[in-house]
This record gives C-alpha cells, structure tokens and sequence, in this order.
C-alpha cells in the first residue's frame, strides 16, 4: 500500500498492532520505541519488544530520550508519514509530532474510554473489579486519550484473568480492530465521535508501593489486587516478618473453608491444604495458590503448604 504509517509502541502490548499492520501490506516508514532500559539482576539492555519485531522486518528504528528532541522530529518528517498509529508508546505526543502526519495520528488504548484514561487502564480495570472492558481506536488530540473516538470492542473479563493475561488478550483484540479501522479512515468513510466528559474518568500509573495486601480488605478487593497488579509490580504480604511474594490466587468459594475462618482475625491461615493456603480476609477468604519467599523460587502452595501452619498471622508478626 502506498500510505506511509510510522508506528510508535513499546512493550509486548503494542507487538501485535504492528505485526497486524505488516501482515496486511501496509507501508511502515519507521518505528518509534522509547529507549531500552537495563532491567534484571544484571541490568541487561535487551531491545524492547516492538523493536525486536521492527529489526527482523528490516524496519527503521528510532529511540528518543526525549519526544521534543529537534533530531527526533527530523527524523520523522524524513520518514514522510502519512499516518501515524500509536499503542503504549509511553508519552504524550507533543502538537510538533502530532502535526506532521496528513491523516492524523490514530492510538490503540486498552480501555473503553473514555472511561479509564492514563497509562494504566489495563491494572486498574482489573484492580476496581471491572467485568468488562475493551479496546478504543482513538484520533489523538493534544490530551491525555481525550481524543474523539473512532471504534471500540467490548470484552467480558474472566474472574481469574490476570493483567499480564488481559493485556495480551486486548492486545490481539486492538490487532483484528485496527487494519480494518485504518483502512475506513484512510477510505473517509469513519466519523470521529467525541467522547461524553461526563463519564471520563483517568487513573494513575502503577507504582511499587501498591503492592502491599491490607487482609482488613474484603476477599474480592484483595484479588482483585493481586491478578491486577501481576506481574508488575506484584502483591506482597508478611509473613514470620518476611516478605512473601503473592502470584497468584482466587477467592474462595468452599462454604466450609469459609465457615472454619468465621470470628478469625484477617490474616490469619485457617487451612493448609495441597490446593491452596486459605488466608482470613476482612470479609471472606483469599485462597493463595503461588507464592514466593524472598530467598525462594515461585511455588505452588501444595509444595510449600509445610512450611506453614494453621492459625499463623500474615500481613506482620505471628500471633
């Protein structure tokens, strides 16, 4: 196809847009990645995720510090774009770069906005115990997604979907919108709808000191915590005054489990069981299915469940 499209993404949500893109014959005339960061014990800088792809297509690759930066901006209009399509990139695009495109630059956001604006729609959808969500193909404007809309896919979210799940599911959701989006907008045939303000709302982004479990919480609060904030930044708890790394749980649904941890104090183990480590939550109970010590690796509690007992606290020191 004729039209040049940059594409501007950067982890593993924003690789199967561009790969949609490539597969259905599009131009790409470059690629925009924020730089790859040193990350791991040994603080490795492997390529992020949308350039590994970009370099085995043999496509242009560009990684500014800065989004204002004057050499940045040449390299863009060198590249002559037509259209340029946005997911999770990671900034706002200054008026400077959202000018330079004839058609407009297009973004993929994994919510259905205008509900969940920001850069976290995907954690704290889960977070707030949303059953559905969705993915938003947006005309981008100077804010921050308040652009006017141009398609939306709803999805029902599993109970037990965790956001490491969901953003790869919306992920391949925004992948089958989108060529067919670029193609009625290039076409003329797509009219932008301007989001209702009365039902916007933003969310922070994620930070590390969220991952802390408060057991006074109700069980659904707590998991929905938990397969929110995984895999990053993760949910913790203590434990004989350790830390004890949360990977994954379900609310418990076992109405005898549930009656044994009535009048128990939140925190407390009320089973040990090689299904799951049932733990008193403020209201209800939270079944830890994967759990890691500081100085151990990711476990399944039936290999682990040994190492604790009935009636123990977490969340501080035992009882």
């Amino acid at each position: 196809m004729s039209t040049r499209i940059v594409y501007m993404g950067t982890p593993e949500f924003a690789v199967a847009p561009l790969r949609s893109l490539i597969a259905g014959g599009y131009h790409i005339a470059g690629v925009v990645c924020q730089p790859d960061r040193p990350k791991g014990r040994h603080m490795k800088r492997d390529p992020v995720p949308v350039k590994q792809l970009a370099n085995q297509q043999g496509i242009d690759v560009i990684q500014p510090e800065k989004i204002k930066d004057p050499a940045f901006h040449a390299q863009l209009l060198s590249w002559k774009p037509d259209l340029i399509v946005t997911a999770a990139y990671g900034r706002i695009l200054p008026p400077a770069v959202l000018a330079i495109p004839k058609r407009g630059c297009l973004n993929v956001h994994a919510s259905l906005l205008p509900a969940y604006r920001g850069a976290a729609p995907i954690q704290w959808s889960l977070i707030r115990g949303e059953k559905t969500t969705g993915i938003t193909i947006m005309l981008m404007d100077e804010g921050m997604d308040t652009g006017p809309i141009l398609a939306q896919e709803t999805l029902a979210v599993p109970p037990d979907m965790d956001a490491g799940q969901l953003s790869q599911t919306l992920s391949e959701l925004g992948a089958g919108l989108l060529p067919a989006v670029v193609d009625a907008w290039l076409a003329g045939t797509l009219e932008p709808r301007a989001q209702d303000e009365d039902k916007a709302f933003s969310v922070p982004p994620l930070t590390r000191d969220m991952g802390e479990i408060d057991w006074s919480r109700t069980d659904e609060q707590i998991h929905n915590q938990i397969r929110g904030l995984y895999p990053w930044p993760g949910t913790y708890t203590w434990c004989s005054e350790k830390r004890l790394k949360i990977h994954r749980a379900r609310v418990c649904r076992d109405k005898e489990i549930r009656d044994l941890a009535e009048g128990q104090e939140p925190g407390t183990i009320c089973l040990c069981s090689r299904e799951a480590m049932s733990v008193v939550c403020g209201s209800g109970v939270v079944d830890l299915l994967e759990i890691q010590s500081e100085s151990g690796k990711r476990l399944h509690c039936r290999d682990c469940a040994h190492n604790y007992r009935m009636g123990q606290k977490m969340g501080g020191q035992e009882s």
